[in-house]
């Protein structure tokens, strides 16, 4: 039950208070810089976490349960602390609100579906979305930490925030599109 794809989930869920502890000081650079940190080496143990219990054939219940809700806590934990240090300022909050109410949404249509035992796969947009969400999410962490770091970009330059924002209205629309998709099946199976 404790393998090491789970040890690997398990140690997501646990550092999700270590990263908001460490971003709860609005223009502490150093904590935004050791947050990041933090959360690109939560991104590595997702990613490993799951391939490993695939290679290794130890996929597990409780695997698959903890995975999703790993993700789920630390997208909201981290969504919520960039919104209340104004890091997600102004209009940018709606998107961060979109993101925030179809995690809640398609969790429980989830678990609605799957007391039927309708199994609703992950599609590609929504894989693409999560992608944005992550990269949206850590470029506003190193926005925090780093907010003159910029990198030379087509003639130009461009910094975190710009790549954060951009990112994160790209992934409220994915998340508009990819939840209607899954009410759309989940409609199917009500009375």
């Amino acid at each position: 039950m404790l393998t090491l794809p789970n040890l690997l989930t398990l140690s997501r869920i646990v550092a999700v208070p270590v990263l908001v502890a460490l971003m709860w000081w609005p223009r502490w650079h150093a904590g935004y810089i050791a947050a990041f940190a933090v959360y690109s080496l939560m991104g590595v143990t997702d990613y490993f976490d799951g391939y490993l219990a695939r290679a290794q054939g130890t996929v597990s219940k409780l695997g698959i349960f903890l995975d999703p809700i790993a993700d789920k806590i630390m997208v909201a934990a981290v969504i919520l602390v960039l919104v209340h240090n104004n890091d997600i300022p102004g209009w940018h909050v709606i998107a961060a609100l979109v993101i925030l109410l179809r995690e809640i949404a398609v969790s429980g249509l989830r678990e609605f579906l799957a007391d039927l035992r309708v199994s609703v796969p992950v599609s590609r947009l929504a894989k693409w979305k999560t992608t944005f969400q992550i990269i949206a999410l850590g470029a506003l962490i190193l926005m925090g930490g780093a907010p003159d770091f910029a990198i030379p970009f087509t003639g130009g330059w461009i910094n975190p925030w710009t790549v954060g924002v951009t990112t994160l209205w790209a992934a409220a629309v994915l998340t508009l599109v990819t939840g209607w998709d899954y009410l759309r099946v989940g409609l199917k199976h009500m009375d």
